[in-house]
């Protein structure tokens, strides 16, 4: 019972602008390829996204737009995730975060944060892979939806890592060859790169 947020909500700057998840890898989406990865360990998905719905239309998902003012980052998207799950999922105690420009995540992503959580009793569970914790790749409980604002909002805090510091965080972490399996899109040079991997990954 955890949906996923894909977070979208970057500017893309070292692209040149636009969509960082919409450009293409082997023929398809970065969007495409992180929705296959994760549908299936996902109670549904949600896209965080600003600016204009209508141009993911074609992915079926709902978009969300952050609520805090002047893109603060990763950590607004998460926000607007949880409070999402608390309005339209009262079911829901966890909720998935996950970078929309990552194509290879792990199909053991979930399964592994849930495992970590539970044996390590923590309140937060992040990914790691070659010596790096990726926070924005995480489960974060609902329940933390007003203090999360709060930090936002009236502390100011914009890195993940000062926020997941305050808690009992789990960190699981991930083979990193053949391939980094979070590894991200930030340039176009890592566009090539990416299909070159995808390649190692079965296309």
């Amino acid at each position: 019972m955890i949906p996923g947020v894909l977070l979208a909500g970057g500017l893309a700057r070292r692209m040149g602008g636009g969509d960082k998840p919409m450009r293409q890898i082997l023929g398809r989406t970065i969007l495409e390829r992180v929705i296959a990865r994760l549908a299936p360990q996902c109670d549904g998905l949600i896209l965080n996204a600003n600016g204009n719905p209508a141009r993911f239309a074609a992915f079926g998902l709902p978009v969300i737009p952050d609520q805090v003012a002047d893109f603060p980052g990763p950590l607004a998207g998460i926000l607007a995730g949880l409070d999402w799950a608390a309005t339209n999922r009262p079911d829901v105690q966890w909720i998935l975060s996950a970078a929309a420009d990552c194509p290879f995540l792990p199909r053991d992503l979930v399964a592994r944060l849930c495992e970590a959580l539970v044996k390590e009793n923590a309140q937060l569970a992040v990914a790691a892979s070659d010596g790096q914790s990726h926070p924005v790749i995480g489960l974060w409980s609902v329940a933390m939806r007003d203090e999360l604002r709060h930090a936002l909002i009236v502390e100011d805090v914009r890195k993940i890592d000062r926020w997941t510091a305050r808690y009992a965080l789990a960190t699981v972490t991930w083979p990193s060859t053949p391939l980094d399996p979070f590894f991200n899109a930030n340039t176009a040079e890592d566009i090539a790169e990416a299909e070159r991997l995808a390649a190692l990954d079965g296309g």
